[in-house]
């Protein structure tokens, strides 16, 4: 693939993105293949005017990134990154206040993709992450998000502790997750500004990101094992945030 383009595989991922109608530069679907979803699927591309390209489903494995394509790859621009502002932007579009997730080295394309789906689905305004040790948006990504990356506002950012200090500056009140943090996810109030921090996989948060976070919660635990899967976590904590702005 030419390096100026990005590969979008799966059903429900290639929905998604021609319902969000974002740019396709050509879509692949396996020949002979017009069961259930595909057939929608054809359908958006024939209203979208996209090229749909039928080929072999062998030629579609060689091209699959992920190794799951059920059929369909849709060709499609580079993942377009916002800048921080974006995202505030989007939240005084909606009169809510920032809630924002910000992703300290989450290298792991899967957990990266299930983080960004329930985000998108807690009401997350927009994740922020790295440029150095951090997956990006990728196929594996947009296919383990289910589609959501497609709708989700993401920066990435040279340096985290100077985005966090941005951040403050405009009086949001960034909470660490750490299994040594002083008080409970859920003893929190998260109904100002808020941007969660989510530590990388095996080894949390950076010490000067820890040190930089206003807040640092923790997760009760009660296994032997004492960490949850990254993804995992976050979903706890956006959930909580999302349960308290409801009320």
């Amino acid at each position: 693939m030419e390096e100026n383009q990005d590969q979008v595989e799966g059903r429900n991922s290639v929905i998604e993105l021609l319902k969000s109608g974002k740019d396709i530069n050509k879509l692949f679907v396996q020949r002979g293949e017009k069961h259930g979803s595909i057939n929608e699927i054809i359908k958006l591309a024939n209203k979208n005017k996209i090229i749909i390209s039928e080929i072999d489903k062998s030629k579609l494995d060689r091209m699959s990134q992920t190794h799951n394509h059920q059929g369909v790859i849709a060709i499609v621009p580079p993942y377009e990154y916002c800048d921080v502002d974006e995202i505030l932007e989007v939240a005084k579009e909606k009169n809510e206040d920032p809630f924002i997730l910000i992703l300290d080295e989450i290298e792991d394309p899967h957990n990266l993709g299930s983080i960004i789906r329930t985000a998108e689905c807690s009401g997350v305004h927009g994740i922020i992450i790295p440029k150095r040790r951090s997956a990006t948006v990728n196929s594996t990504v947009n296919k383990t998000s289910a589609g959501a990356a497609q709708y989700m506002k993401i920066a990435r950012v040279n340096n985290l502790n100077e985005t966090i200090n941005y951040l403050k500056e405009r009086n949001i009140w960034i909470y660490g997750t750490d299994a040594k943090g002083s008080a409970y996810y859920d003893e929190q109030d998260y109904k100002g500004g808020v941007g969660i921090v989510i530590g990388s996989e095996g080894f949390g948060m950076n010490r000067l990101v820890k040190e930089n976070c206003d807040f640092l919660i923790k997760i009760p635990m009660k296994g032997q094992i004492n960490s949850l899967n990254a993804s995992v976590s976050a979903g706890i904590v956006m959930y909580e945030v999302m349960k308290q702005r409801r009320k």
